[in-house]
């Protein structure tokens, strides 16, 4: 274990998924900047599929390459040489290798129980990168039992704006995903963007006096009250983060990735106004995830009860 040498992963360490691909060193990196930010160590995991998908557990698997390395040989050099790298940066902190074999999803979401953060690249993440979003990236963003932050390579580690945006809905703003952005723009001490978009004619809201219904022409004005309502207490808790909000009569994800421009981070929440701990292609999430021009955080929601 490289820098300190205390075990942070008991007290929550930050995971990231590593692949050999171009790119991947950025993603590992921006890891990296997020465990010192918080306060925790890195655990840097690989996992290889072997034998490899499409074949049969016999003869038509090599054991090992040419240089005589079998697959476990080769993803433990795979994770050294990323700790390596990511030392080279960040010489205090605490570095954890890990490398598995099997499918790269379920290690990392079975890591994400006791993780505060599992970071993985917007393409390629554990073996696979040529397949776009949608594989790997999307089944940790699924269902991780902790927020992810999904990196497209190339996106650096240094931060390019100092302003965070969340998306919200003003009928169910989620303190999970309130308080992970919160967090977010005062470790960075940035600004945050409270964004809120609906093409809904019409909007619900349930009030003191019941159901309230806006029309067309009022909705933004409306929907801006309401949302200056719902974040009224996370002003008073979170004094020192400049909160600014955006409404606007759209698609929510258009918004999101229009703000996504000079953005460092931008934030959304696992589910929409269903309630179901899940993202499907087409959805706001998964369409900030695709083509959100900074890096996403997904946030889990949890459910009723939970």
């Amino acid at each position: 274990m490289r820098g300190q040498q205390r075990d942070q992963h008991a007290a929550g360490s930050v995971v990231v998924g590593v692949v050999e691909a171009e790119g991947q060193e950025q993603v590992a990196l921006r890891a990296a900047r997020e465990a010192a930010r918080a306060g925790t160590g890195l655990r840097i995991l690989h996992a290889v599929e072997w034998p490899p998908p499409g074949t049969a557990d016999d003869d038509t698997a090599p054991e090992a390459d040419g240089d005589g390395r079998t697959p476990p040989d080769r993803a433990e050099r795979v994770v050294a040489r990323f700790s390596e790298i990511v030392h080279q940066r960040f010489p205090r902190l605490a570095i954890e290798p890990d490398h598995v074999s099997g499918s790269p999803a379920p290690a990392l979401i079975d890591r994400s129980a006791e993780a505060p953060l599992v970071v993985v690249g917007h393409r390629g993440t554990g073996g696979f990168p040529r397949l776009p979003l949608g594989s790997v990236s999307l089944q940790v963003a699924t269902h991780s039992r902790c927020p992810v932050l999904v990196v497209r390579p190339g996106e650096g580690t240094e931060p390019v704006g100092s302003r965070v945006v969340v998306g919200v809905d003003v009928d169910d703003v989620q303190p999970h995903v309130m308080e992970f952005a919160l967090r977010a723009a005062g470790s960075r001490a940035a600004r945050l963007d409270v964004a809120h978009a609906s093409t809904r004619p019409e909007l619900l809201s349930t009030g003191p006096t019941g159901p309230l219904l806006v029309g067309r022409e009022t909705r933004p004005i409306a929907a801006k009250d309401l949302l200056e309502q719902e974040l009224a207490p996370y002003r008073s808790r979170w004094p020192d983060v400049d909160i600014r909000t955006r409404v606007e009569r759209c698609r929510p994800a258009h918004l999101l990735v229009e703000s996504s421009r000079g953005a460092e981070l931008v934030v959304v929440g696992t589910h929409g106004r269903t309630g179901l701990r899940r993202l499907v292609l087409g959805s706001v999430s998964g369409e900030v995830l695709r083509t959100a021009e900074c890096p996403v955080a997904v946030v889990p929601v949890p459910a009723a009860g939970e």
